[in-house]
């Protein structure tokens, strides 16, 4: 047989021996393995960094796959200042010399929910100021007693900051002294002064008798 080739047998053992792959205990098998692993850790350890994961908490696993865990670094949550009640009520106040309508005032600190509702309640005559019905034009000062008949309950308040907009009810509680009596339970309100269908407008007399239903007027 001629030097440097084989023969048909020793092809086939050649053949089984490639497709059979490296030896497990041959030093050829442990370089490769070993590389492989390295670079799938390095690997790993890239793909975890760059989506947020840092490089200690990347690793492989017993079955060879590598694990990361997300990292602990999270933002500082930064907390809202709180609002001063009472600097937002001044903010709210008139110029100098400016003057602000009853309906105006009794809507900005939500006593009434639109100022439309302030205005008809003043021309019905349900809102007095110091004892005295009072017009929606009506300029309302620091120490005036307000008083509202409204959603069958009455609103007894102390004015004690005039502003001219609507606040939220925090700030609209630093603006009267509320000296109104608890509302009466649920099932104690009673509709007062229903009037028959057909029965025409109510006179003078009937309107007197209503407000002293709704606790509005003084007893005769």
């Amino acid at each position: 047989m001629a030097p440097g080739t084989q023969s048909g047998k020793q092809r086939n053992e050649a053949g089984r021996r490639g497709n059979a792959g490296p030896d497990a205990d041959s030093p050829t098998a442990a370089v490769g393995t070993g590389a492989g692993d390295a670079a799938a850790v390095r690997v790993g350890a890239g793909a975890g960094a760059g989506a947020g994961f840092s490089d200690a908490n990347v690793g492989a696993g017993a079955d060879g796959t590598t694990t990361a865990t997300p990292a602990t670094d999270a933002p500082p949550v930064v907390a809202t200042p709180a609002v001063d009640p009472v600097a937002v009520a001044k903010a709210a106040a008139p110029a100098s010399g400016e003057t602000v309508r009853v309906d105006s005032w009794i809507w900005s600190v939500r006593l009434v929910k639109t100022r439309s509702m302030g205005a008809t309640a003043c021309r019905g005559g349900h809102v007095r100021v110091n004892g005295e019905r009072v017009k929606p034009a009506y300029a309302v000062r620091v120490g005036d007693e307000v008083r509202l008949r409204h959603a069958d309950r009455e609103r007894i308040v102390i004015v004690k900051r005039v502003i001219r907009k609507r606040v939220g009810p925090p700030v609209a509680a630093e603006c009267y002294v509320d000296n109104s009596p608890p509302p009466p339970p649920r099932e104690a309100v009673a509709p007062a002064g229903i009037r028959d269908r057909g029965t025409g407008r109510p006179t003078k007399r009937d309107r007197r008798e209503l407000e002293r239903l709704r606790g509005l007027g003084s007893p005769e």
